[in-house]
């Protein structure tokens, strides 16, 4: 019996210590809660924008030639060397274009000559000396006639000398209408003349080449010496100011650039600067393929380092002051690729992520419906936090 007794005794006193030590192995697995300092969401509005690929266009880029044919006397300009507007910039040799003037002007003189105009009249002449004279014998001619017509009325002349001073006014007024068609086709050869000295008079001219704007020259074609047919390049001139900036807009923020929309963009030839240009037209019609619409904007200040073709990063402002829910920039911590931050609820850590990180003056834009306005945010020790690891929040709300 009292070994029984003792059994007992023992066994109660080794389950008494079982229970102690388990109490403890909890009591030391129990996490201490980290220590934080917290802040809350807040409700702000943002400016919203879209990042899209652009390039600089040259206001105005043309490839300068000659409308006649000949050889290439000189060339004023180089390559990148600037031009005015009106700026003589190459020159043909104009021997055989000027005795061609020469040859116009010497005919123009003989059919003035034969119009009896002097030389550097313009007016046409009303009549010429063989039509005055054609008329005043029409004139005589028909005063015959008609002395004529009144004896062989009174019987002092015969028929026969009727019919001689009719048929005498007839040959004359004949000869007066050959003498007036004569004329208008002297005065149409004299214009067709005229027309031909001020055609050669302008191939002279087309033979001094000149810059049609102020700009550049981008490409040198031919060189002194050479010969030339019409039309031929001779350099290639840009204007690069005001430069072109065309973008192509995505369908879904074609709503919001329209003709006055200002364009921020930025290049790597100017690394950490912001330019500007203004919208100035917009393709009537997007592209059926990439589903975008082409606006063409300009710039509003001149650079030297902007050059046309360049490649350019604009920022598209699709609203001014949307409303989002936004969390302070230490809040959130990426690792791997992953942006995450953690509320505060009932003394825990709760994880929260996001795609991207949006924001700045210190503060990161969270998707809509992630947490609401006034939501309690860890700010210190985010790296060491864990979803439902037990947090103590001070300096802040808890």
């Amino acid at each position: 019996m009292l070994r029984k007794t003792g059994i007992v005794l023992c066994a109660a006193f080794i389950l008494g210590g079982c229970g102690k030590k388990t109490e403890e192995v909890k009591a030391a697995a129990a996490p201490e809660p980290l220590t934080v300092k917290t802040a809350l969401t807040e409700a702000r509005t943002v400016e919203k924008s879209l990042m899209v690929t652009g390039s600089l266009h040259p206001d105005e880029e043309t490839s300068v030639s000659s409308e006649v044919a000949g050889r290439v006397k000189s060339i004023s300009v180089d390559f990148g060397q600037p031009v005015r507007r009106g700026q003589v910039v190459a020159q043909l040799d104009t021997t055989e274009l000027s005795l061609q003037l020469e040859r116009a002007r010497s005919a123009l003189a003989q059919a003035m000559a034969r119009l009896g105009l002097e030389p550097g009249v313009a007016e046409e002449p009303e009549s010429t000396a063989g039509m005055r004279q054609a008329k005043a014998q029409l004139e005589d001619a028909r005063a015959r006639f008609a002395r004529s017509k009144r004896l062989v009325e009174t019987g002092d002349i015969s028929r026969e000398k009727f019919e001689e001073a009719e048929r005498g006014m007839q040959a004359r007024e004949a000869a007066y209408d050959a003498m007036r068609d004569e004329m208008r086709t002297q005065l149409a050869s004299l214009r067709a003349l005229r027309a031909e000295v001020q055609l050669a008079e302008k191939r002279v001219k087309d033979a001094t080449i000149v810059a049609p704007f102020d700009g550049a020259v981008a490409v040198k074609h031919v060189s002194p010496g050479q010969y030339i047919k019409e039309n031929v390049p001779v350099l290639t001139i840009v204007k690069t100011f005001p430069l072109r900036l065309r973008v192509e807009v995505p369908e879904s923020a074609v709503g919001e650039v329209r003709v006055g929309t200002e364009l921020k963009f930025s290049t790597e030839a100017a690394p950490g600067q912001n330019f500007s240009a203004v919208v100035r037209e917009l393709n009537p019609s997007l592209d059926a393929r990439s589903r975008t619409l082409t606006a063409e904007a300009r710039l509003t200040q001149a650079d030297a380092r902007l050059k046309p073709g360049s490649f350019v990063q604009v920022r598209l402002i699709t609203a001014k002051a949307a409303p989002v829910i936004a969390v302070p920039s230490g809040a959130v911590y990426t690792v791997a690729g992953l942006n995450k931050f953690f509320t505060i609820e009932n003394g825990k850590a709760v994880e929260r992520r996001i795609t991207e990180v949006l924001g700045s003056n210190g503060w990161v834009e969270i998707p809509e419906g992630t947490v609401p306005a006034g939501a309690v945010v860890a700010v210190s020790n985010v790296p060491l936090l864990t979803n439902g690891a037990p947090v103590k929040a001070t300096g802040g709300q808890s």
